[in-house]
């Protein structure tokens, strides 16, 4: 028997409705929070996203819409968390029912500023959520070509590993294949820094520097996480090139749908921070990872991250990006 039960969607963007897409494939019915009324009015009368993937259809017959959290919640046995790192907060702490006996799956690959904490510790601080029913999900899967069907590859981590295999079977199909690991921090942490490396890997592109110094600077950036996750996150056996790792940093660094790449793309050509971030139509994580990583850093593992307080100074301290580029080059290996 899945252990799962019903699951409702927390978050209405390009993510959320990818994995909503992939949950229907499975499931007879899912719940679904939007925070905008307007918005679920027009999704059943088109029958898509009026807004993200509006060439994905629905069958929102089988779809619990609503704007109000608490009833989403109350209805659900899983909570499924697909809102942008910078709203998380906002959005999960006007939650007044009990979730703790829940499960809560985190989408949301990214940390949460102000607290910098990764979701699913801050789910079980503020909602004394069971760390064994906290689930997440990583690995290289834009949404855009899960709504393209291309054939993609999601790990599921809980420390429970029966419990994230019976979610990994509600998001399997014939183009996702599902892995399932223990790895619960590690993915979390591995999914915020490699939006700070694709800003990164985009600043590069922007500036034209070449091919062969991305190579390099991806080559040395999964190092650097690595050094980093063991420090905050140690297990034993974690492999770093799996794709939950490697892989979601090789994707986000490269990937012309990266939102991360193209904000540190636009910095590269010679936009400020400022009007890069109003430029973009969708959130880029890693500028807020930026600051969190750096922050916890500073007063935690104190592990050497050259690219990373590269970034940070780019980001938060207005350095001049080639300079700031060429300080660090002759740390790479």
């Amino acid at each position: 028997m899945n252990s799962m039960g019903k699951i409702a969607v927390i978050g209405s963007g390009s993510w959320a409705t990818a994995l909503a897409k992939l949950l229907l494939e499975n499931c007879d019915r899912i719940g679904w929070f939007f925070h905008r009324p307007d918005r679920i009015e027009e999704f059943i009368r088109c029958g898509h996203n009026p807004v993200y993937l509006s060439d994905v259809a629905f069958d929102t017959m089988r779809i619990d819409f609503t704007d109000e959290i608490n009833k989403a919640c109350a209805e659900a046995d899983t909570l499924l968390l697909a809102v942008p790192s910078p709203y998380l907060k906002d959005t999960v702490d006007k939650i007044t029912v009990d979730i703790k006996d829940k499960c809560v799956v985190s989408a949301v690959k990214g940390i949460v500023p102000g607290e910098n904490k990764i979701v699913t510790d801050y789910m079980v601080g503020r909602f004394g959520c069971n760390p064994q029913r906290m689930l997440v999900i990583g690995g290289p899967c834009h949404a855009e070509e899960v709504a393209l069907e291309r054939l993609s590859y999601l790990t599921i981590g809980c420390p429970d590993t029966a419990r994230a295999a019976d979610f990994a079977a509600m998001l399997s199909g014939k183009r996702m294949k599902t892995i399932v690991s223990p790895d619960v921090d590690g993915i979390e942490y591995a999914a915020v820094l490699k939006n700070v490396y694709a800003i990164m890997a985009g600043i590069i592109g922007g500036m034209k520097a070449g091919d062969n110094f991305l190579a390099m600077m991806v080559c040395n950036a999964i190092r650097e996480m690595e050094r980093f996750v063991d420090a905050i996150a140690p297990l034993e056996g974690r492999d770093i090139c799996k794709s939950a790792y490697l892989g979601d940093l090789l994707v986000t660094a490269y990937s012309r749908f990266s939102r991360n790449h193209n904000f540190g793309s636009m910095i590269g050509k010679g936009y400020g921070v400022k009007a890069a971030m109003m430029e973009m139509e969708m959130v880029a994580e890693g500028y807020y990872g930026t600051k969190c990583i750096h922050q916890i850093n500073d007063k935690g593992p104190g592990v050497d991250m050259p690219i990373l307080d590269c970034v940070y100074s780019i980001l938060y301290r207005n350095a001049n990006p080639r300079r700031a580029i060429d300080a660090i080059t002759s740390t790479f290996t």
